[in-house]
């Protein structure tokens, strides 16, 4: 017997008889999957159309979830209103009883000291409506005082007196809105970055107002500063005797400028002041300090004649005196004591934006 003989003879006992089984599943595989080879298309295919599915799948159940949820919330203001309206209407009701309460204590307490007695809740405000004033009717007046989150109505009061207060409270709701700030304005703040003040004064009325806007919002931006950096202090200083000066000055400064935000604001500023507030605005915006307190100094002290040394001698007039008398030369712009209070705090400005912002060149600091 040759090798080869041999080895096939091995090779076969090591292999041993093919089991039914496997025989079996051999058989069957090619029948149950119908093809051998199957199209990588088809499988990508099968694949998007699974992923898709899943997909949208998810989306229908977000949806449900988002759906679930309004409702949910919605369930929850509607609650919310009932409660309320039921807590506002057991208010009204245990105000009224309590009114009702103290009337009565009241009657009886002037019966027995022989007072007169009291007046009717008809007799308060029974007064006609002017021929002027539109008269509302009842459901809707309430409607327009609940919208404005005001009682519907109070004790002893009518229906006159009921419109009459819904029209003041309309009235003071139509009043301008006061900006925040350290002086509330009714003027609109701009932004830093619109804070650049010209150094002319326009004579467009549009543009007029949009410089009193940058000068209120400049001088509204100094004095949070300020105040900003006082409070930064250590608690020492802040109570230290310097320290309350110092607070107390920012303090002033802010309450004698709002007589100048009120004439910006009505734009009653007169041009002679208001050109130079404005040269002072756009040179301390420079850091030109030294020029801003110049064109304080011409605008505070001016460039009239004033009375130095002997005025009179005998009873002879010196040559220069009626010049100090002419009604077109005002020696001086303080002799107006809310004018003084609102320069001398356009001052103090100065002195501080000079210590926040200081100048790149030091000849512009003030001494």
């Amino acid at each position: 017997m040759d090798f080869a003989a041999l080895m096939s003879k091995e090779i076969s006992k090591a292999k041993g008889p093919a089991t039914p089984s496997s025989a079996s599943s051999e058989s069957e595989k090619p029948k149950a999957t119908g093809k051998k080879y199957a199209r990588r298309g088809e499988e990508e295919a099968a694949r998007v159309a699974a992923y898709n599915e899943e997909q949208e799948r998810l989306r229908r159940e977000r949806e449900e979830r988002y759906t679930q949820k309004r409702k949910l919330e919605e369930e929850e203001a509607d609650r919310k209103r009932e409660r309320e309206d039921k807590k506002r209407r057991l208010a009204e009701e245990s105000r009224k009883k309590r009114e009702e309460q103290e009337a009565k204590v009241e009657r009886e307490r002037r019966k027995k000291l022989g007072l007169p007695e009291l007046p009717t809740p008809s007799d308060k405000d029974d007064t006609p409506l002017a021929d002027a004033e539109e008269d509302i009717p009842d459901e809707e007046l309430t409607e327009k005082l609940r919208e404005l989150n005001e009682p519907t109505l109070l004790f002893g009061e009518n229906h006159n007196t009921r419109l009459r207060r819904y029209r003041k409270l309309v009235e003071r709701a139509a009043q301008p809105k006061l900006s925040d700030g350290p002086i509330p304005t009714t003027l609109e703040l701009v932004p830093e970055i619109d804070m650049k003040i010209s150094s002319t004064v326009p004579k467009e009325k549009e543009a007029r107002h949009f410089l009193a806007r940058q000068l209120a919002s400049y001088f509204n931006m100094l004095l949070s500063e300020w105040e900003i950096a006082l409070a930064k202090r250590d608690l020492s200083i802040r109570e230290s005797f310097q320290g309350k000066q110092a607070y107390n000055a920012m303090v002033q400064s802010r309450e004698n400028m709002k007589p100048l935000f009120r004439k910006l604001e009505k734009e009653e500023l007169d041009k002679g002041v208001l050109e130079p507030i404005v040269e002072i605005a756009h040179k301390a915006q420079q850091r030109r300090y030294v020029d801003a307190n110049d064109a304080y100094l011409r605008l505070s002290i001016g460039k009239a004649a004033w009375p130095i040394g002997v005025t009179m001698v005998g009873i002879h007039e010196r040559s220069a005196r009626e010049k100090l008398h002419q009604g077109d030369q005002q020696a001086h712009i303080l002799s107006d004591e809310l004018t003084r209070k609102y320069l001398q705090s356009i001052k103090r400005c100065l002195s501080f934006a000079q210590v926040r912002w200081p100048p790149d060149d030091q000849l512009q600091m003030m001494g």
